[in-house]
């Protein structure tokens, strides 16, 4: 199987630029210490596309992706945050 995704170039204007496919289903939660994230086929997508967007060599080390059950996760979800080194 070959995917194909489009990843937004980065600018230092714009930030980083998420691309959420069209029902992105995702919840995070915490299980005796572990992380625990459950997606649909569109929320695996697209925490691959936003992966792949921090990635890029333009992005700068220090920027991440912020999400929480208020900004694209399903109710009850633990935040997450994704960080370039």
């Amino acid at each position: 199987m070959k995917m194909s995704l489009d990843i937004p170039d980065y600018s230092p204007e714009t930030g980083v630029v998420l691309n959420w496919e069209g029902n992105a289903e995702i919840k995070v939660s915490t299980v005796d210490g572990e992380v625990l994230i459950e997606a649909n086929a569109d929320g695996l997508t697209s925490l691959a596309n936003h992966l792949l967007n921090l990635a890029q060599t333009a992005v700068p080390s220090g920027a991440h992706i912020h999400l929480d059950e208020y900004n694209s996760l399903e109710d009850g979800s633990s935040p997450l945050i994704i960080e370039k080194l």
